[in-house]
């Protein structure tokens, strides 16, 4: 009997000891909920978006003019592979909504102990030398605003989504304007 109420404790100390060590590993603090329903992404839809790239850049050697329309799940696939490059990235599972003018970033970020779900959301436009500009105008980890430490990185990559997507090619042409709406990004310019 003496035996059996030994082990009770035991066995209450040795949960209370998982518990307290899952806790300073990391602790959830909510955030922003994902998009719904997800956008799909997809090692498939990043190599469509591959190919919508390429098709732009060959057509506006022809043309002279560029345009490239990119939906939702390519942004998405096309940052994920940009993260997942990455040896410690910013956010991890992103998801991109495309509305009204406003790239939405999705995530999740750890700062410290703590895991939250983040959202940064950014206007895109393109300055008279037709270098594009992304604003950040909100930006949430948690229920908190987010610190600079997560804003500067998630900036840097919204902006390499839309320089770097079209690679070495981008240094041979002028970005015109890019329109943000009903789930597409769609970037124009010329040819220099």
């Amino acid at each position: 009997m003496y035996r059996q109420g030994i082990m009770k404790p035991r066995l209450f100390m040795a949960a209370m000891a998982v518990a307290l060590a899952t806790l300073a590993c990391s602790v959830f603090v909510g955030g922003p909920d994902y998009p719904q329903p997800p956008v799909a992404a997809s090692t498939q839809t990043a190599q469509d978006a591959q190919s919508e790239i390429d098709r732009a850049i060959a057509e506006s050697v022809q043309t002279g003019s560029f345009k490239l329309a990119l939906t939702e799940s390519q942004v998405t696939a096309y940052v994920a592979a940009k993260l997942d490059a990455q040896p410690r990235p910013a956010i991890t599972d992103p998801q991109v909504v495309l509305r009204e003018g406003v790239i939405a970033l999705y995530g999740r970020a750890q700062s410290g102990i703590f895991v939250a779900h983040v959202r940064a959301l950014a206007r895109a436009t393109v300055d008279e030398s037709g270098v594009p500009q992304i604003e950040i105008t909100q930006a949430e980890f948690g229920p908190i605003p987010m610190p600079d430490s997560l804003t500067n990185p998630i900036s840097a990559l919204l902006q390499e989504t839309l320089t770097g997507s079209l690679g070495p090619a981008a240094t041979g042409f002028r970005l015109e304007s890019i329109d943000i709406a009903d789930g597409v990004m769609t970037v124009t310019g010329r040819t220099k």
